[in-house]
């Protein structure tokens, strides 16, 4: 094996190992800790970075590895500039050092996130208007 090769070797075994790309973003966190269906502990903290396939974050205390935890974080972006989002992660944790806590993922999903009612623009939801597939009776008027 040519020299380079070797070296380019050593840096993959000694260097960054993780498949997926690692991206820094701060948000807050809520966890749960999560066995057998009940949530044993919850509390705050923040993401450190995030993967597809994983996220670090910083918890306000110590948690143990190989159990399961239910990340919430309240996603910078609104859903068509109306609507606040959270990343609700499931994950195992398989990794801890102090109040850093490595969490594999097992399914990530988007919600829309309540906001105060104060808040909401109720004139602003765009009316629904009944829609009749050709063929179809209409049920305005129907008795049910």
């Amino acid at each position: 094996m040519a020299r380079e090769q070797q070296v380019e070797q050593m840096d993959r075994i000694a260097g960054e190992r993780r498949q997926d790309r690692r991206y820094d973003i701060h948000l807050e966190v809520r966890w749960k800790l999560i066995r057998r269906k009940r949530v044993l502990d919850s509390g705050t903290g923040y993401s450190v970075d995030l993967s597809s396939g994983g996220i670090l974050i910083e918890a306000d205390r110590p948690l143990p590895t190989g159990l399961n935890l239910e990340l919430s974080l309240a996603w910078p972006v609104m859903l068509h500039n109306v609507a606040p989002m959270q990343l609700i992660i499931s994950g195992k944790i398989v990794r801890s050092h102090g109040r850093r806590i490595a969490v594999q993922m097992v399914q990530h999903e988007f919600r829309t996130a309540g906001s105060p009612a104060e808040s909401r623009n109720v004139s602003a939801m765009p009316s629904r208007t009944p829609f009749n597939f050709p063929g179809s009776r209409s049920l305005a008027g129907a008795q049910l």
